[in-house]
């Protein structure tokens, strides 16, 4: 067990600095999957030297690539917000107003009644 305050303190800092390390890896794998313009190789390189040299693979990485590690996931932030978006559209259907937009064109064209747009639109407003 611990036998001093130093040690606890120590050991403490260990697993502080593991834990860190273990986020920022897998920051780096997610990054390096996410980025399609690397090669495959230079991919395989990378998580190579992550497992034999990790903690200075990590710090060149962040280094080299901390800029555009931001950019893409900021992109892919983007892009499952537009995803998430898109798909919420899609349930939901649409809005009141184009409900009533819609019904407003078809009594326009003749399509249907004064009394029927007043029905649709009530179906609309509630």
């Amino acid at each position: 067990m611990l036998d001093s305050f130093w040690e606890l303190l120590w050991y403490t800092l260990l697993v502080f600095a593991f834990v860190a390390y273990l986020i920022i890896l897998f920051h780096i794998i997610a990054d390096l999957f996410r980025d399609r313009k690397m090669s495959g190789i230079i991919k395989i390189l990378w998580i190579i030297c992550l497992i034999v040299l990790p903690y200075i693979t990590a710090f060149v990485y962040v280094i080299a690539r901390g800029s555009g590690m931001a950019q893409r996931q900021m992109e892919a932030h983007n892009a499952a917000r537009r995803d998430a978006d898109e798909y919420i559209r899609q349930v939901a259907g649409k809005s009141s107003a184009e409900q009533i937009a819609e019904a407003k064109s078809l009594l326009d064209a003749g399509t249907i009644s004064r009394a029927e747009f007043e029905v649709l639109k009530s179906k609309a407003l509630n």
